[in-house]
């Protein structure tokens, strides 16, 4: 147990940091779009939509495109355009997601073949993506504009990178402290499986139903604690995050949006 105690502490903190890394590559997609607002203001707008995220993550996204476009409406392109620009850390997500769904072969029992169909999917879509933003590019379609220059382009890869790994960072030291005898393939699948059942609406109930689902074979009691870990882990950074956007407004004196 005491072994178990010391990984407490980076469980959050895990967390907070796959927060400003999702913000920053969120960042980089809106300034290659055209927008000038401020990386305090951005990152305080995203802080809410990761509350958001607790219940879904669409819901999440609607928030942080509603809160980004009521503080800045003048610094940010228009809220269709905030969608797009959604959508290459997506689709980099996916690819990674593929990548790594051979973890899911042996949980899921799925075919092997399967993990190799998706890469080839993902890897296809992103190539296309790319072609497809390098000729469109007004309107909805500057959303992609990211995907036009490779540095832009690898800033985002490279941060989505990081996010999956804190991601399965935390997954890997909640299951073990929990009592789940989880590998970090264990929790790579349960990572993969979130972002799959995540799209549902779920609502704070994901992470257990989707740790039952990858790990009930440990015990269903003991994995279900162990999502519900995960949520309030999750639920304690957004709110931390949130907490230290609220304040930084108020003392900024930026609660209202600036006149046009």
């Amino acid at each position: 147990m005491p072994d178990r105690d010391r990984g407490a502490g980076p469980r959050p903190g895990l967390q907070l940091l796959w927060l400003l890394a999702r913000s920053e590559a969120w960042n980089v997609c809106l300034r290659a779009a055209g927008a000038t607002v401020s990386r305090s203001r951005l990152y305080r707008a995203a802080s809410l939509g990761y509350v958001g995220n607790v219940f879904n993550a669409q819901f999440g996204i609607a928030v942080r495109i509603a809160a980004l476009r009521r503080s800045a409406p003048t610094e940010t392109p228009r809220a269709s355009v905030l969608a797009a620009a959604e959508f290459p850390i997506i689709m980099v997500e996916a690819a990674l997601a593929a990548l790594l769904s051979f973890t899911l072969v042996a949980p899921l029992g799925i075919p092997w073949w399967v993990p190799l169909l998706c890469l080839g999917s993902a890897a296809a879509a992103i190539a296309a993506l790319g072609r497809f933003a390098r000729h469109r590019r007004e309107g909805i379609w500057n959303g992609l504009a990211v995907m036009r220059g490779l540095k832009s382009r690898n800033r985002v890869i490279a941060l989505v990178i990081v996010t999956v790994c804190a991601q399965i960072a935390r997954n890997w030291l909640i299951l073990n402290a929990i009592g789940v005898d989880a590998s970090v393939f264990d929790s790579t699948a349960l990572l993969i499986g979130m972002a799959v059942l995540g799209m549902l609406p779920v609502g704070p109930s994901l992470g257990a139903a989707t740790t039952v689902l990858i790990l009930g074979a440990s015990g269903v009691a003991v994995t279900a604690a162990a999502g519900a870990l995960l949520t309030l882990t999750a639920a304690m950074a957004a709110l931390g995050f949130a907490t230290w956007a609220l304040v930084d407004r108020a003392s900024r004196g930026t609660l209202a949006p600036r006149p046009t």
